[in-house]
């Protein structure tokens, strides 16, 4: 991705309110800045900004995060480091044991961060990989580690499969660039 580019989806997970807001990702060679509108079912209206930065191969280095929501409307902020082998600390420099060999990153609510196991780990037609994800709850702020799964079924679509449990699943199209172009029932992407 030599060229910056914008990328917009369109939030679909919210049953009583679909398709009202909007994620808008400016994207460069290396850095994210993300701001995400929408409603949520349970934590109201927020307005959440995230600022990813990466390595040529697709580790994760800094990620800085905001959130205002319904709850007051007060600023909150995030901030994690790693050092892109799985060993992570927080914006005061304070170890995340918990996110031990965790290399990339899903921030709820944005189909962006599913880019970064894809795009790190080429997989071939067939192949499924798993992964241990600092997986980030942008309507509250919090982080923890989840174990996902990606499969490519085909030259540009994956199969996303949480792991935690649930037993979640969705086929996730891309474009050239590996970026998700609908997330069937959670987004899609908004298309001039």
């Amino acid at each position: 991705m030599p060229q910056p580019r914008t990328v917009c989806w369109i939030p679909l997970w919210n049953d009583a309110q679909p398709g009202v807001g909007i994620e808008h990702l400016l994207l460069c060679d290396g850095r994210a800045d993300g701001v995400v509108i929408a409603v949520d079912e349970e934590a109201g209206p927020f307005r959440l900004t995230y600022r990813l930065d990466w390595d040529e191969s697709w580790r994760l280095r800094e990620a800085t995060l905001s959130l205002i929501d319904d709850e007051g409307g007060a600023l909150r902020a995030m901030q994690l480091k790693t050092d892109g082998s799985g060993h992570w600390q927080d914006g005061a420099g304070r170890v995340l044991a918990e996110l031990d060999g965790c290399l990339d990153i899903d921030i709820w609510p944005t189909p962006f961060t599913n880019s970064f196991p894809i795009r790190r780990v080429p997989l071939a037609v067939g192949e499924r990989r798993e992964f241990r994800m600092a997986w980030v709850d942008g309507t509250a702020l919090t982080v923890r580690p989840q174990a996902q799964a990606y499969t490519r079924l085909d030259e540009r679509l994956y199969r996303f499969e949480s792991l935690n449990g649930s037993g979640f699943e969705a086929e996730l199209p891309v474009d050239e660039d590996l970026l998700v172009l609908d997330y069937p029932g959670l987004f899609r992407r908004h298309r001039d």
